[in-house]
């Protein structure tokens, strides 16, 4: 199933998302994950923020005509630094031996189409289009032997933008990752892919091509990647794991528009603009 999560009538909806010639269209309204405390306690308690989907009559619409909002909720971002050796080598580092994890706060969350804002105190501010796991339930200390596509809900995209002269200049990461709109996400969730395959995942600016690579050259798998996180941190259902950015990372500018795209995840796309004051 695809799902992806956008404003209508003022109202917040999930909606079911196939593809009919070659272009993402949002078919009908889907019940939202139970991972979304916020939607299902607004519905309990008839908030006018959402909208039970039952008895509602909708007309399929193109998603791209949709006021879209990240698909996602989730109470933390993990993500994994330089699971890409040429990435890892781009910026003079050593490859790790063990995944390197930080985190984004949930305020850096930004829906697709919103705008990437770049901050005053950051003189480069760089993309990195990934491919992000969503958490379909409670996952601790998960064996290596785990089913691990049991925990999973599905798939998304992601750009962890980065400022990357605080990067180097605070000593860890937190500022540079955090900024508020430094974590688009979207368009939609899906469980129809299997990133085990070697997905080809790209990012654009302004149409050029700039980053091209492919699962099956991760560093660690996915299964690694949730047995050593899991062994020191639960994962929650919607949370979100970002799962490392190939080479080619790069600056951004204003008025630039920068997409990350993957088959059977659309492109997620975002303008960028200096900070208003």
């Amino acid at each position: 199933m695809n799902y992806c999560r956008f404003l209508l009538e003022d109202r917040i909806h999930y909606g079911a998302v196939e593809i009919r010639d070659a272009e993402p269209w949002i078919v009908d309204l889907t019940a939202a994950p139970p991972e979304d405390l916020a939607f299902h306690l607004a519905r309990a308690n008839a908030l006018a923020l959402v909208h039970d989907p039952a008895g509602f009559e909708f007309e399929p619409m193109p998603l791209m005509a949709a006021d879209l909002l990240p698909p996602v909720t989730p109470s933390k971002i993990v993500c994994v630094g330089r699971n890409y050796r040429d990435h890892a080598k781009e910026l003079g580092n050593d490859v790790p031996s063990e995944p390197l994890l930080f985190f984004k706060p949930p305020s850096s969350l930004l829906k697709p189409g919103g705008i990437i804002q770049m901050p005053p105190a950051a003189t480069r501010v760089d993309f990195e289009g990934e491919l992000a796991l969503v958490i379909g339930k409670r996952a601790s200390k998960l064996q290596a032997d785990a089913d691990w596509r049991s925990f999973v809900r599905g798939f998304t995209l992601a750009n962890d933008v980065t400022a990357r002269d605080l990067q180097k200049k605070d000593g860890q990461w937190t500022r540079a990752k955090g900024f508020d709109t430094f974590c688009p996400v979207g368009p939609w969730v899906s469980d129809e892919i299997d990133p085990s395959t070697g997905l080809t995942i790209e990012t654009r600016v302004n149409g050029e091509l700039r980053q091209h690579g492919s699962t099956a050259d991760f560093i660690f798998t996915i299964p690694e990647l949730l047995t050593y996180i899991t062994a020191a941190i639960t994962l929650e259902p919607g949370d979100l794991v970002l799962t490392g950015t190939p080479a080619g990372v790069g600056p951004l500018a204003p008025s630039d528009r920068v997409e990350v795209s993957m088959a059977g995840l659309g492109v997620l796309a975002n303008a960028v603009q200096n900070q208003p004051d």
